[in-house]
């Protein structure tokens, strides 16, 4: 049976957290990351949160999610879109976006090759669609 390790281990580098982008926090996220920080949702929501409408997003500070500081703050709590980075589907159906992630991401098995990963990645999607890295 394939394994998340064969494919992928964490450095937890930071690189996937810079930027002037955040993701979108479902409701699970949330209440994941209120646990996590222990404050009532409306704390989280002021401090750290950015919400227009009915989308809920992380704030970017300094040009990183606001979480990012040499290592995520949430890193237990945070939403299941950063949990799956890199191993976003889009690999699976683009070997140039596997190529690049790759190339940016040092957890990322260098020696695999793009069918194996895809066959991995595959099976660890089927048997847990939100996967976490």
């Amino acid at each position: 049976m394939a394994e998340l390790k064969d494919i992928f281990e964490c450095t937890r580098c930071g690189y996937c957290c810079q930027g002037e982008t955040t993701v979108s926090l479902d409701e699970d996220d949330q209440k994941r990351m209120i646990a996590t920080l222990g404050l009532s949702r409306e704390e989280v929501k002021e401090m750290y949160w950015r919400v227009t409408g009915n989308v809920v997003q992380m704030k970017i500070q300094d040009g990183h999610c606001i979480f990012y500081d040499e290592g995520c703050k949430v890193h237990l709590g945070r939403p299941w879109r950063c949990a799956q980075w890199p191993l976003h589907p889009s690999m699976l159906s683009d070997e140039n976006n596997f190529k690049t992630i790759r190339e940016s991401c040092p957890g990322i098995n260098q020696e695999i090759s793009y069918a194996d990963f895809c066959r991995i990645l595959t099976e660890i999607m089927d048997e847990q669609p939100k996967v976490h890295c």
